[in-house]
């Protein structure tokens, strides 16, 4: 009998994991330039539609911060 959660169908967790702190994040490599989009990209052949709020749960856990407030940081505080 397989452990609970442990099935070929996957566990939630550690696909968080993997996209936050895992080889996943090492792919996307958050906190740079670009990085929402490279995982939008690289999930949403995995999860259609929702690739986009996913990617966007997973940017704020893996660098503390919403994508808007990133973009803000990265150009300096100010607006365009």
């Amino acid at each position: 009998m397989a452990s609970k959660g442990r099935g070929r169908r996957g566990n939630a967790q550690t696909l968080r994991n993997y996209w936050t702190t895992g080889r996943g994040a090492a792919k996307v490599k958050w906190g740079t330039a670009g990085d929402y989009q490279r995982c939008v990209r690289a999930v949403q052949k995995y999860m259609g539609a929702r690739a986009r709020g996913y990617c966007a749960l997973r940017h704020k856990a893996a660098t503390g911060m919403w994508t808007s407030q990133h973009a803000k940081a990265m150009r300096g505080g100010s607006r365009r």
